[in-house]
């Protein structure tokens, strides 16, 4: 068997790699050296009354008593307040395919109709009240009555 080669650029490679070794070492050694005091106790920050972090414990003489079950989680449960009822002016009603548009008074805003949502004939330029509910194209009045 033939003694192993060792060319000029493996003995280059080698070097660099030692030199590297040696360089993170030194670094590692120097951030040892140069590392203040460390310790959990360095680590540790309160959040005191207001809500601002800070190094000292909190005072305990400020501290509150909190309910569990005061604490709610999500969104608030909102309160039905009842259907809201709008008055406007039948601006087209087509009886024979059974639908129309409604002006209402406040924002002058434009909704659509269908028969099957009227409680009362109605006929164009007729005073109405309404209620909206979301449809397919946008809000539909329903419980349309005189």
């Amino acid at each position: 068997m033939g003694k192993t080669q060792e060319t000029f650029n493996k003995k280059e490679k080698e070097k660099k790699r030692l030199k590297k070794r040696q360089d993170k070492q030194a670094k590692t050694e120097m951030r040892r050296a140069n590392a203040g005091p460390g310790g959990f106790e360095n680590m540790i920050a309160y959040v005191d009354e207001n809500g601002m972090i800070s190094s000292t414990p909190p005072d305990p003489s400020k501290k509150t008593a909190i309910i569990a079950d005061n604490i709610e989680l999500g969104i608030p449960k909102r309160e039905d307040t009842g259907p809201v009822i709008y008055t406007g002016k039948v601006d087209f009603y087509n009886n024979d395919k059974g639908f129309g548009f409604i002006i209402e008074q406040k924002n002058q805003d434009k909704f659509f109709f269908h028969v099957n949502g009227l409680l009362q004939p109605v006929v164009e330029n007729d005073i109405v009240t309404f209620e909206l509910e979301p449809g397919l194209k946008g809000m539909n009045c329903v419980r349309v009555k005189k």
